[in-house]
């Protein structure tokens, strides 16, 4: 999104009916697609700013304005270096397979097999995640209407989509994108323009509210260790809003020139991290107190002005601007945000369906999922991605707010299991490259804060896998939660035993990896 969309091919024709899956798609488990007939890149858009609109109330009102900002800044470091640690091995040894062939190629093949499944699974899951999302947007119009009829309207819209010529796809992801970014940049300079008394009441607040009520706020205990926790809902909250973030760094294996054009991509990359996200959460925390009374509603799911579920649930920036007298903006923003939801939901099951089929070709799934139609659409890829949506039906049995939870939890362990993957990969390689005696000024990118800064992304990413579901544990175990925040784990491991036992595959060694194949000059 914003940094990572579609685009159109420059004026060129799309793609012809008939060609095969296997011409438009060169790296689907890395989020992207290749289209030899235009000798394009596309990147495809991610629900990321989406994640930023509609999960920073809850972290403003669980830790307050400083603890958003800290784990924004801590959780930026992490998602940056997951990028750059993908550049310097793009750069280096270009892969087809990204994520999970360089798990493959420097680990072992087996959590090469995991890393792939584990992208099907992140994928798979986040569409019955923004489903509910937009299940949520629209009970601020219809609440007497359940969720669930949402989700299958809009989850029929998006099969059927997908079914159809991915050049078509393209097109609506293209338009869907511009929609997306004028709407964050809306709501920043919205924020910011409060702060500075722009809004009716001409109320200049600046860093006000972190004096009144405070910086921190206090979560599931009081005193320090309620603070403590605040900061710490708030670094999941931000892993959350961060993941795909590093798909940006899967390009950098095609780039051509990469001494010239990956430190140029980096560095927009960061300012792009720095804009949406840095800049995003700082403004908000001037502009709306996290004890605001709307703000902490909106957390819990209940009704404001008059409405049922939520805009204020949806974006504590319309709570910001409610605060400041701005009426009538309630409308708008959900609607723009209706956008977001269901554009995320329709590439959430394309890159699911495409992961499947790479996972296929590759013999890493039953062979029915790399058949493709006359459109070049894989459609067995499809329907396997599809029947994740049916997970959406929880909205029938428990509140919105309780599901969306859960898909948030199971989307972040899946995501952070990824990180993990790219980490280490690029920490094996280093070591294989001391062993081979490769010096670093022989790559042709490298980052400065590289290899030290992938240790402490690393030890950072796995502390917070681990304490990730620290609310199951609070102020009783809830099975529910503790399931959620962590069953990602033991999937992914029994994917590595099961692939080793099948294959009968081996530990990649320092000595005996590969670094020469394909090596860039």
């Amino acid at each position: 999104m914003g940094i990572s969309r579609f685009h159109r091919s420059n004026g060129r024709t799309p793609a012809p009916p008939n060609v095969d899956v296997t011409s438009i798609v060169e790296s689907p488990i890395s989020g992207h697609t290749f289209d030899e007939a235009h000798g394009d890149l596309h990147r495809e858009m991610k629900p990321r700013q989406l994640r930023l609109i509609l999960g920073t109330g809850s972290a403003l009102a669980h830790g307050g304005p400083a603890s958003l900002l800290i784990a924004y800044l801590v959780m930026g470091f992490v998602v940056y270096i997951v990028m750059v640690a993908l550049g310097e091995m793009g750069a280096f040894l270009p892969h087809k397979k990204s994520f999970s062939g360089y798990a493959s190629r420097f680990i072992d093949p087996a959590v090469g097999f995991a890393t792939g499944w584990n992208y099907f699974f992140k994928y798979a899951i986040a569409i019955p995640n923004n489903l509910t999302a937009t299940g949520i947007l629209l009970q601020f119009w219809r609440p007497d209407i359940n969720i669930s009829v949402w989700i299958v309207v809009f989850g029929a819209c998006i099969i059927i989509l997908n079914l159809i010529h991915v050049s078509i796809f393209g097109e609506v992801e293209f338009w869907m994108s511009l929609v997306k970014a004028l709407v964050i940049v809306m709501c920043i300079l919205l924020c910011l323009i409060i702060a500075l008394g722009g809004g009716p009441n001409h109320s200049r607040t600046g860093f006000y509210y972190w004096q009144t009520p405070g910086a921190f706020a206090e979560y599931l205990a009081d005193g320090s260790l309620g603070r403590f926790l605040g900061v710490w809902a708030s670094i999941v909250q931000a892993t959350f809003a961060y993941m795909g973030t590093e798909l940006v760094g899967v390009a950098f294996g095609e780039t051509p020139d990469p001494r010239k054009n990956v430190p140029r991509a980096v560095r927009q990359t960061l300012l792009r991290i720095c804009f949406f996200y840095i800049a995003g959460v700082l403004v908000l925390g001037m502009s709306v107190p996290y004890t605001s009374k709307a703000l902490l509603e909106a957390t819990k799911g209940k009704a404001t002005g008059g409405k049922q579920g939520s805009i204020p649930s949806a974006s504590p920036f319309v709570v910001a601007a409610s605060s400041a007298g701005i009426t009538g903006l309630g409308d708008a923003v959900n609607a723009l945000l209706l956008v977001f939801t269901i554009s995320a939901a329709n590439s959430d099951i394309y890159l699911a369906s495409r992961s499947a089929w790479a996972l296929a070709k590759d013999d890493q799934a039953p062979r029915v999922f790399q058949r493709t139609s006359a459109r070049g659409v894989p459609i067995a890829a499809v329907a396997l991605a599809s029947c994740f949506i049916a997970l959406g039906f929880m909205n029938v049995a428990k509140s919105a707010a309780t599901v969306f939870g859960y898909f948030v939890s199971l989307v972040t362990i899946f995501g952070l299991l990824n990180w993990v993957s790219v980490l280490a990969s690029y920490l094996a390689m280093q070591r294989g490259m001391v062993t081979q005696k490769i010096p670093r000024h022989s790559m042709p990118y490298r980052n400065p804060l590289l290899p030290w800064g992938a240790y402490v992304a690393l030890f950072l990413v796995l502390v917070v896998m681990v304490f990730n579901g620290f609310a199951a544990f609070m102020p009783t175990f809830q099975v529910d939660k503790f399931v959620t925040s962590y069953v990602g784990i033991p999937v992914f491991v029994i994917n590595v035993v099961w692939w080793k036992m099948f294959k009968k595959t081996k530990l990649v060694t320092p000595k005996t990896m590969d670094l020469d194949s394909g090596r860039r000059k």
